[in-house]
């Protein structure tokens, strides 16, 4: 199937490219969607939040609901998106749906989500087998930190433009199917993930593009070659290079952030009296629509 990814079709990523970079935001507040209650989007609420998924990838909803802790408010927004397969990680409650906030017990403390420390660029799910590939990703603000706590975030076809047009032969190297490894995950001596292999960009039978990454420098290992190396650090340099599609931001109570998932960040945080609270839930879904 031909597609703007298609590096030997050259036509169609300009026409893609083109139309892309017009309609894509470069003011946060162009994501942002005023709801009323989230648990039962108007259809002019879930078309706003679908026309802004189509051009960034991503939207902001502000909701009323403050802080309240219901996650039937998190389960109930992505179900009207067309989102229900919940990634169940194991750091996940029991319902797949993910309470990030400080936590010291034996399953969490070792991962950073789970702890006040930055997060660095990436992806959810970068080290998920293939056919557990995270496309949607919804986060719903409780309670934000006291100080901190922002993410920064960046559209994946954006990152793929800027990257492409400094050199196709880039894309081609970050589009192999070993170019990044996340080591196996092993707890006491007993592993818990095996080792996962796979592409940074990938197009999926549907002719949407998917991406798997992370920043980090230690637990992932890149194929060893000139074209790689000189492949990451182009990408790296793009993320770590201010853009008019570069945004930060701290979701309020009641606020979410509902997106294809795309290229985000967490900075260092520090609680208040009460703790910052956010649920995370992953979902082998795309955004229906998008």
């Amino acid at each position: 199937m031909r597609h703007p990814f298609d590096l030997e079709d050259e036509p169609a990523y300009q026409r893609w490219r083109a139309e892309k970079l017009a309609r894509a935001p470069t003011d946060l507040a162009e994501l942002l969607v005023e709801i009323g209650d989230p648990r039962r989007l108007t259809d002019a609420e879930n078309r706003a939040i679908l026309e802004r998924c189509r051009r960034a990838n991503m939207a902001i909803y502000a909701g009323p609901t403050g802080d309240d802790p219901d996650k039937a408010i998190p389960s109930a927004l992505g179900a009207r998106l067309g989102l229900r397969r919940l990634d169940r990680n194991r750091g996940a409650d029991q319902d797949a749906i993910t309470s990030l906030t400080i936590q010291t017990d034996a399953r969490h403390r070792d991962y950073i989500p789970y702890s006040n420390r930055p997060i660095a660029w990436h992806t959810d799910g970068y080290y998920n087998v293939p056919e557990r590939q995270i496309h949607a990703l919804l986060l719903h603000c409780v309670l934000p930190a006291a100080e901190g706590g922002a993410n920064a975030l960046l559209d994946h076809e954006i990152a793929y433009i800027l990257v492409r047009d400094q050199d196709p032969a880039h894309i081609r190297a970050l589009m192999q199917p070993t170019c990044m490894t996340i080591p196996a995950n092993l707890v006491d001596g007993d592993e818990i993930r095996p080792e996962q292999s796979g592409p940074v960009f990938s197009v999926g039978p549907n002719a949407r593009l998917h991406m798997r990454y992370t920043h980090r420098s230690r637990n992932v290992v890149w194929h060893d070659d000139p074209s790689t190396a000189a492949a990451v650090a182009c990408l790296k340099q793009v993320l770590e290079t201010c853009s008019p599609w570069h945004f930060i931001g701290c979701l309020e109570s009641g606020w979410g952030l509902i997106s294809n998932n795309v290229l985000h960040t967490r900075t260092g945080f520090t609680d208040g009296p009460k703790p910052r609270l956010l649920y995370r839930a992953r979902y082998y879904d795309r955004i229906a629509g998008t």
